[in-house]
């Protein structure tokens, strides 16, 4: 019969070993943390005299050793991280130093060429017996093809101001140069499209397909308001901020046919739409909520223009302009400058995007609104952006099937 007190007993005799081996542990813990510690000060000893003792028996010659980031003192890691900015700034000016000091011999190669082809009467073989010798003297140095160096001498024939070279197109690399030139025909639109290419950092693959949505003419022509609604400066800005057409041809060729497989297709491809749309806007939000007087409105898309410092509400029609849109966006404006607008943004601008417009419809239509208001067409395929003249050019998708049988 077993014992109705073992139990208890059990507990009684073992517990005290249990105790006692807890604070055997603890104690073994901080013996091992207090020798890892001496040891720790120890070898840092060891250390900083290693460095001291390093060449003093060697006539003075020391072999230098770098202390410890933990020795430093918190100003000399502030120093260090303003000159690592400050070289990083550097080489990247080296970079772009570079391209303009290639870019600037290029026009003296063109210049060079023209005014002895001029001077000379040098035919077009000149040029491949300079690229022969050019990749004789200088083996190391690449863009010296007879291609290369027709485009030099096209260079110069296109900028015959050189303080123009300098100011802008020597800014940007010489494959979007070339771009300039191919797709180009006069000066005016290479400064521009040169200029924007520097503004906005544009690749040249960006920049070809802006040039082919023909950016240009289609910049600052969209029908606003901005001269009443706002102050000479910012409606500058504006003007040159909104276009008209805009091209969503990211979004294919079939046709939407409603606005909210409309806001789909440019919230899914937001990052061409942001592309389209220009540099500055940041995109908020999709089908906006707003509960005005118990009655639910939703607002197609909103954005923030980082450079005109407001909201931009844009309504998205699938269909040609009704008067009665102005109203409905007004009013959008007007709940978004009550409820989202900070003290220091300006007034929010609307835009709306309509598939097609009268406009002297329009301008009577915006007459007597005080909020900024613009109104733009929108494409979906880059010939139906092309005036009528060029559009009418174009061979239709029949004649080219035909051609292709």
């Amino acid at each position: 019969m077993r014992c109705p007190y073992r139990a208890p007993f059990f507990y009684i005799v073992h517990l005290p070993i249990e105790i006692l081996k807890i604070h055997a542990i603890i104690k073994l813990g901080q013996i091992i943390l207090t020798v890892t510690n001496e040891l720790r000060i120890h070898t840092e000893a060891m250390n900083m005299d290693s460095r001291k003792r390093m060449g003093k028996d060697k006539d003075g010659v020391i072999f230098p050793v770098a202390p410890n980031l933990s020795e430093m003192g918190d100003s000399y890691l502030e120093f260090i991280e303003e000159v690592k900015k400050e070289i990083q700034k550097q080489r990247i000016s080296v970079v772009l130093n570079a391209n303009s000091t290639m870019i600037c011999l290029y026009w003296n190669i063109g210049r060079a060429i023209l005014q002895k082809q001029k001077e000379e009467g040098w035919g077009a073989k000149v040029i491949d017996r300079m690229a022969k010798d050019l990749k004789e003297a200088f083996p190391d140095m690449s863009g010296f093809s007879p291609r290369n160096i027709k485009y030099m001498r096209k260079f110069a024939e296109c900028w015959p101001d050189f303080e123009i070279v300098q100011r802008v197109v020597a800014q940007i690399p010489w494959r979007s140069n070339i771009s300039l030139m191919d797709k180009l025909n006069d000066e005016e639109s290479r400064i521009w499209y040169a200029e924007k290419t520097i503004e906005n950092g544009w690749s040249k693959s960006v920049l070809d397909m802006q040039i082919q949505s023909r950016l240009l003419e289609r910049t600052g022509k969209s029908v606003n308001n901005f001269p009443i609604a706002l102050p000479p400066a910012d409606s500058d800005m504006a003007d040159q901020i909104f276009k008209d057409p805009y091209l969503f041809d990211f979004l294919g060729t079939d046709m939407p046919r409603r606005e909210v497989e409309i806001e789909r297709q440019l919230t899914e491809h937001i990052q061409n739409f942001l592309l389209e749309l220009g540099q500055g806007f940041a995109f908020v939000g999709r089908q906006v909520h707003l509960e005005v007087g118990g009655d639910d409105f939703y607002i197609d898309l909103l954005f923030y223009h980082l450079k005109l410092r407001c909201y931009v509400v844009i309504e998205l029609k699938a269909c040609d302009f009704e008067p009665g849109f102005i109203s409905q966006l007004n009013m959008y404006q007007n709940v978004v400058n009550d409820i989202l607008r900070h003290p220091e943004d300006k007034p929010t601008i609307g835009l709306l995007l309509v598939k097609g417009k009268n406009q002297t419809v329009v301008e009577y239509s915006l007459a007597g609104y005080q909020n900024p208001i613009g109104v733009a067409e929108w494409k979906n395929q880059i010939a139906n952006a092309l005036p009528e003249e060029l559009r009418s050019s174009l061979p239709s998708i029949e004649e080219i099937e035909k051609e292709l049988e």
